[in-house]
């Protein structure tokens, strides 16, 4: 018992002294690629190598300890199912990821770059994936000084692979869906000048379609582009056949009382769901995408009810998300009439498996509203507004496999002792005040390993 005890102290003490500090971990998969990315406190040596029955990788990295917690980390999606982590004799890290199939290893060091540490990267390719070495290699590491593994486990050689910067071409566009509401035979509501609906969101939608397509990494989907009716539920089908990441729908509200003024943003009702859903069940029975991809045809009616239910909560909660943030950016531009985020059962939102929103931009019937939905100007601030919402919410939730989430992976930064907002914010170029928004800071107090997400400067 003594011995054992005195080894435990021996362990813990070469741990609180190591040079090398693990301080997050991340993983998310991008097409056939797992990433698996250590930030370190400083730069470490490193041996791995795989084992099979069942599928193992293990990574030994020399003079390191573990400073974080493997709580939080989703496993979903990727080649990694669990992690754990254990002190080695010397002072080393011994990190055991728990694999999916037989993917292929690279694990390479990333010198500190764009507001980055260094970092330990864990690239697993599924097989038939491509493991092409990047134009420009990484700075090379040298071999561990840590006892070489037993006999029956593979050794495999460290290889370099491509910088996030250089995969963009196996990303894709985030994808937002526009939909302009009425339409043709149907004006929508008129205001006290004639200003007809259909119009003035139509035009609205284009100035939106405009600010998506200068953003890099995002798309956008005109539900209609012109002066015609596409029945509601047909938008509902359009934004999903473009493969919609999130669906707006613009309008301008009228009621008879005339001094009415606002914006307003909905989301989808529970109860609205509710039904949709057992229409969609009706309608759709052969659908093989109406869960994310995954096909109801072999599953009984108490599974698929349950299935499309948890697809439509997951629709609602990301839509409530998003339309807040509209709805703060909203303020900016124009008074609101409901100041938290209305739900109702509009069809256009009741896309089972896409984030919906419908914006009423003001209130059509209010002569001074209705003066401002005519001016270009106006509605440029309006889309601008609606697109601000939507970037703030995708910095936080970006789908996996998109540039968006690449990017958003490389713009966060660990506090270190000594760092203030200040001299954070003119690190990145970008303004005290933004970083304050991006992550909810309200006073100056920082905590060491803490992490902060870098928004876009001014510039970009």
């Amino acid at each position: 018992m003594r011995t054992i005890l005195a080894l435990f102290l021996l362990l813990a003490s070469a741990a609180s002294f190591a040079a090398s500090k693990v301080e997050q971990v991340r993983v998310a998969a991008v097409a056939d690629t797992t990433r698996v990315v250590f930030n370190l406190s400083a730069p470490a040596s490193y041996k791995y190598f795989s084992l099979s029955k069942p599928d193992r990788l293990v990574i030994d990295i020399a003079d390191s300890r573990f400073a974080t917690t493997l709580a939080g980390v989703n496993y979903s999606g990727t080649a990694v199912s669990s992690m754990r982590t254990g002190p080695r004799d010397g002072g080393a890290l011994r990190v055991v990821l728990e694999l999916t199939g037989k993917p292929t290893p690279n694990v390479f060091m990333l010198q500190p770059a764009e507001g980055q540490g260094y970092r330990l990267v864990v690239d697993l390719v599924s097989p038939g994936g491509s493991t092409q070495v990047a134009q420009v290699a990484p700075a090379p590491v040298p071999a561990p000084a840590v006892a070489p593994p037993p006999v029956a486990e593979r050794v495999t050689a460290t290889t370099a692979v491509s910088s996030p910067n250089t995969t963009n071409e196996t990303l894709r566009d985030l994808v937002i869906a526009i939909d302009a509401g009425h339409g043709g035979v149907d004006p929508g509501a008129t205001g006290p000048r004639g200003t007809r609906e259909k119009e003035v969101v139509l035009a609205i939608a284009r100035q939106l379609e405009s600010l998506i397509r200068a953003e890099p990494g995002m798309r956008a989907v005109m539900v209609r582009d012109g002066d015609y009716f596409v029945p509601l539920r047909q938008r509902v089908i359009k934004a999903r056949d473009g493969k919609a990441d999130l669906l707006i729908s613009i309008h301008a509200d009228a009621v008879n009382e005339s001094s009415a003024k606002g914006s307003s943003v909905y989301v989808l009702s529970s109860r609205g769901a509710s039904s949709e859903a057992a229409r969609w069940l009706a309608e759709k029975e052969n659908a093989s995408d109406l869960v994310g991809g995954v096909s109801l045809d072999d599953k009984d009616g108490v599974l698929k009810s349950v299935l499309l239910d948890l697809s439509q909560t997951a629709s609602i909660e990301a839509s409530l998300n998003a339309g807040g943030r509209v709805l703060r950016y909203l303020k900016d531009v124009n008074q609101l009439h409901r100041h938290q985020v209305e739900q109702a059962g509009f069809v256009v939102l009741k896309a089972p498996d896409i984030p919906s929103m419908l914006v009423e931009t003001a209130f059509i019937s209010n002569p001074q509203e209705e003066q401002k939905l005519r001016s270009a100007g106006h509605q440029r601030q309006l889309a601008q507004a609606i697109l601000s919402g939507v970037k703030d919410y995708f910095r936080d939730y970006a789908p996996p496999g998109t540039k968006l989430a690449m990017w958003n992976a490389a713009r966060q930064h660990i506090i270190a002792r000594g760092d203030t907002l200040s001299g954070i914010a003119d690190r990145y170029g970008i303004s005290v005040a933004q970083l304050r928004v991006s992550n909810n800071i309200s006073g100056d107090r920082l905590y060491i390993g803490n992490v902060l997400r870098i928004p876009p400067s001014d510039g970009t």
